[in-house]
C-alpha cells in the first residue's frame, strides 16, 4: 500500500480519456490550462498527507498492515473516526481557502455507503466486492468521482416509463453476460470526473420494481471505453482587468463539473455493487445522501468565514462597521456560521449505525444542508448590501492603472481614511468573485434539493414525533402514563 504524491496523482491522469471542454477535445488534461487548475487543487489531499502539520490528520495505519492509508478510505468506527474525518474535510478546504479538493472526500461517502448497503443486502458476492474496491483505493490511493444525478427527463415519470422520449435519461443496464455488465445513460452535474482517477455511478432515486435495469451501480476508470466528459466551462484564471494575486501566495483553486455520458459502457461483475435489486437501491440513495450532506456541511463552513470576512472588511473599508443595520447583518452571519459549525459536529457527536458502520445523524446533517442552502441567498445579500453599488460598477485594475485616468479613481472611490482605495477595490473584486450566481446556484442544488433535505428530516422524525405525541396525550388525559 502507499500514497500518491501529487506529482504521481497528475501523471496518472495522463490516460486518453476522452474529455470535451468549451467545444474542442482536450488531449492531456494535465496541461489544458483550466483543467489544470483542477488538478492542482485536487492535489491538495495529497499535499495535504505530505506535510508534518496535517499527516496524523490526513493519513491513518490500516488496521491490519500497518501501512499508511488516507482517512478517508477507511472505515469508521468511532465517533472519534467521524470528528477527525469532520476535522479533515473542514482543515483541507481551509488549506484551499474556500475551495474543497474533493479528491477523496466524495469518494470515501460512496464506498461507505456501498458498504452498508453490501452488509444489509444478505448477498456475500457483493460484500466481497465492496471490500475488495475499498481495499483497491486503499492501495493505490486513487482520487474518485461519484456520478449519482442522472439527467431525468420528464422528472414526474419513472426511469422505464414508456411515456419517457426514450429509455436512457437514466443509466441502466442494456447487457449482461458471465463476464460483466454494459450501461447506457448520462449523469449530469459530476464534478471532477474529468481528472479524477475513477468513477462511481449509483442511482440518484428510489426505483420501482419495473425499474430494475436502472438500479445498478458499479465503479470504473475515468478513461473506460464509451465514457465521455463533457466539461462546463470555469472561470478561474485572472485576466488583464483583475487587479492580480501573487499565486505563490494564493494559488488559483476551482473545480468543474461534467456531464458523462455512457455509451454501451463495460463493466465487470467484480466492479458492480448493485444489479436489478431495486429493492436495495433506496438503502444506498439514503446513505450516500445523508453522508454527502456532512461533507458539504463540514466544507461549507470554511467557505462561510470567508463570506463573513469579507462582510466585515468591506463594512471597515466603507466606514460602516458601527452601524445598526450592519451590525445586524454582522450578527446574523455569524449565527449562520455558527449553526453550521455546531450541526455539523453534533451530527458526528450523535452518530447512529447502518450496517455496522457509524454515521453522521441524518436529521441533523440534512438540517445542517437545509439550513445554509436555505438562507444563503440572504447571507449572500448581506455581503452584497454591505458592500454597496460599487461592487459592480466599480471600474477595472486597467482603468486603475492607466496614468490618464487612475487619479481620479484613486481620488473618488476612497471610503475610510486611512484604507488604501485599491485595498477596497480588491474587497469589490474578491467578493464578485465569490458571491456569484455560480455559488449560489450550488448552495441550493449541490448535495440534493431543499425538498430532498425536508422530505428525509421528515421521514427521520416521525418515530420521534409520535412519541412526543405520546407525552402530550398523557399530559391532556388521553393517555395513561
Amino acid at each position: 500500500m502507499g500514497l500518491m504524491t501529487p506529482e504521481q496523482h497528475t501523471q496518472s491522469l495522463r490516460d486518453d480519456r476522452v474529455v470535451y471542454l468549451k467545444g474542442e477535445r482536450v488531449k492531456d488534461v494535465t496541461t489544458d490550462p483550466l483543467l489544470k487548475i483542477c488538478i492542482d487543487t485536487a492535489n491538495i489531499d495529497y499535499e495535504m498527507a505530505e506535510m508534518p502539520e496535517y499527516r496524523d490528520l490526513a493519513v491513518v495505519e490500516h488496521p491490519e498492515t500497518g501501512e499508511p492509508i488516507s482517512r478517508y478510505y477507511y472505515t469508521p468506527r468511532t465517533v472519534d473516526d467521524l470528528l477527525k474525518r469532520h476535522e479533515l474535510m473542514v482543515t483541507g478546504t481551509r488549506f484551499g481557502y474556500g475551495v474543497v479538493p474533493f479528491t477523496h472526500d466524495i469518494a470515501a461517502d460512496a464506498m461507505n455507503a456501498v458498504s452498508i448497503t453490501a452488509n444489509t443486502m444478505g448477498k456475500p458476492e457483493y460484500k466481497e466486492r465492496a471490500e475488495a474496491y475499498r481495499a483497491y483505493l486503499q492501495k493505490n490511493d486513487l482520487s474518485v468521482s461519484v456520478a449519482m444525478s442522472d439527467v431525468k427527463g420528464d422528472r414526474m415519470l419513472h426511469p422505464s416509463s414508456p411515456k419517457q422520449a426514450h429509455p436512457d435519461y437514466y443509466v441502466r443496464v442494456v447487457d449482461k453476460d458471465d463476464k460483466g455488465i454494459t450501461v447506457r445513460g448520462a449523469k449530469a452535474h459530476i464534478t471532477a470526473s474529468a481528472y479524477f482517477n475513477e468513477m462511481f455511478v449509483a442511482p440518484c432515486r428510489v426505483m420501482a420494481e419495473e425499474d430494475s435495469d436502472y438500479s445498478v451501480a458499479f465503479a470504473i476508470p475515468a478513461n473506460t471505453r464509451g465514457v465521455v466528459h463533457i466539461g462546463h466551462p470555469l472561470k478561474a484564471e485572472w485576466g488583464p482587468l483583475d487587479f492580480p494575486v501573487d499565486e505563490k501566495d494564493v494559488p488559483l483553486r476551482a473545480h468543474t463539473d461534467c456531464l458523462v455520458v455512457f455509451d454501451d459502457v463495460f463493466v465487470p461483475w467484480e466492479r458492480v455493487f448493485l444489479c436489478g435489486e431495486s429493492e436495495h437501491v433506496m438503502t444506498l440513495v439514503y446513505n450516500f445522501a445523508t453522508l454527502h450532506r456532512h461533507t458539504a456541511a463540514s466544507y461549507r463552513i470554511p467557505m462561510t468565514e470567508i463570506l463573513v470576512g469579507m462582510a466585515q472588511a468591506m463594512a471597515e473599508h466603507n466606514g460602516i462597521q458601527w452601524t445598526g443595520h450592519v451590525r445586524d447583518k454582522m450578527i446574523d452571519l455569524v449565527m449562520y456560521l455558527d449553526t453550521l459549525k455546531s450541526l455539523a459536529r453534533a451530527s458526528c457527536l450523535d452518530y447512529i449505525m447502518h450496517g455496522d458502520i457509524p454515521i453522521p445523524n441524518p436529521v441533523i446533517c440534512n438540517i445542517a444542508k437545509y439550513n445554509f442552502a436555505a438562507n444563503y441567498h440572504s447571507i449572500a445579500r448581506a455581503v452584497q448590501d454591505i458592500a454597496g453599488g460599487l461592487l459592480m460598477t466599480a471600474p477595472t485594475y486597467a482603468d486603475y492603472k492607466n496614468p490618464d485616468i487612475g487619479g481620479y479613481i484613486e481620488k473618488y472611490l476612497g471610503g475610510k481614511a486611512g484604507i488604501p482605495t485599491e485595498h477596497r477595490l480588491r474587497m469589490f473584486q474578491l467578493i464578485r468573485r465569490w458571491v456569484g450566481m455560480e455559488l449560489e446556484v450550488s448552495a441550493l442544488h449541490a448535495e440534493g434539493s431543499l425538498q430532498a433535505q425536508r422530505m428525509m428530516i421528515y421521514a427521520e422524525s416521525l418515530s420521534q414525533v409520535q412519541e412526543y405525541k405520546k407525552t402530550a396525550e398523557i399530559l391532556a388525559g388521553i393517555r395513561k402514563p
